[in-house]
């Protein structure tokens, strides 16, 4: 089979395809036949900074070939979509049962990657914040595969206001048809009137002036892997607070709630509520290409490689 890695760190130059054997699952795996991968940022981070190369993850969605021991529920021929801990740039993954779940019979591998992982990560961010109706939200890398969701499901969950907060305003048109009141870029002085809630994506240096967005007994959820730090006076003037949330634990300990919250994102898709967007399709010989759509910041929406 054809897969994607690399064996030192850099941009998208370092990827390159090598032919490999199909693996076999092991316990409590699904080798997955894939269709659709969806490419995201802290995978694109590890090729430009890790020291030591790692498999290329990410959000796989195809068909079920076989189920590894222990695993019930599955079997030959399922459509399935979950996030690939190993090599996910491939014809072939394997993909935890237990993170995994069906794709609707009217929806494709294409929506499944592009609403699942980024879905969950947009609607947990959100409800660790929780927010009562009314309130309003400000979300960074808006227009990213995460916040051009969490945008969308604010205002469902009842948001009186969302601002957008993108690094270029040629972005404001997508975001703004999602559903956004205001746009707001990073290099501001201010970013208007305050809010309820930040959901931040980007970390790093951008975590200051998203604190300092924040009304009074405001909230800022972290679910970046940009790094950076608070300082505690920033919280404790206005009485803000500062929650970091991570899916992977939420997938692991509290699986039900994992589960509840793929339903609800499928059921408004469904609805035509919740709208995925994907900013380009690219095929998997193509997978520098995507990356560097991701380190321009030039996507709006989802980026996918299709596999063929």
């Amino acid at each position: 089979m054809r897969r994607v890695r690399y064996e030192h760190s850099g941009g998208p130059e370092v990827l390159f395809h090598e032919e490999v054997p199909v693996p076999e699952p092991g316990e409590g795996k699904l080798l997955v036949r894939a269709e659709a991968v969806g490419i995201t940022l802290p995978v694109v981070r590890k090729v430009r900074e890790s020291g030591r190369p790692v498999p290329l993850g990410g959000e796989v969605a195809g068909e079920v070939v076989r189920a590894g021991k222990g695993v019930h529920g599955y079997a030959p021929g399922d459509r399935v979509t979950g996030l690939c801990f190993g090599h996910g740039y491939a014809q072939y993954a394997l993909l935890r049962a237990a993170m995994a779940s069906r794709i609707p019979a009217d929806a494709t591998a294409r929506d499944a990657v592009a609403l699942v992982r980024s879905g969950v990560v947009a609607l947990g961010a959100l409800e660790a914040a929780r927010p009562e109706r009314g309130e309003s939200v400000l979300v960074t890398a808006a227009a990213s595969g995460v916040g051009h969701l969490a945008l969308q499901l604010a205002r469902l969950r009842g948001a009186s206001r969302v601002v957008a907060a993108v690094g270029d305003p040629a972005k404001a048109g997508f975001v703004r048809s999602l559903g956004a009141d205001a746009v707001v870029t990073y290099g501001q002085e201010s970013w208007g009137e305050p809010v309820d809630i930040v959901l931040d994506a980007v970390g790093g240096a951008l975590l200051t002036p998203a604190v300092k967005a924040l009304a009074p007994g405001g909230r800022l959820v972290a679910y970046s892997s940009g790094g950076g730090t608070i300082e505690a006076y920033d919280l404790l003037v206005g009485g803000r607070s500062a929650i970091g949330f991570q899916v992977a634990m939420v997938a692991r300990n509290r699986p039900r709630r994992y589960a509840a919250w793929i339903e609800d994102l499928w059921r408004l898709f469904g609805e035509g509520a919740l709208r995925p967007a994907v900013h380009a399709e690219f095929a998997l010989e193509d997978a520098a290409r995507a990356h560097a759509t991701i380190e321009d910041r030039a996507n709006r929406g989802k980026v996918v490689l299709m596999v063929r």
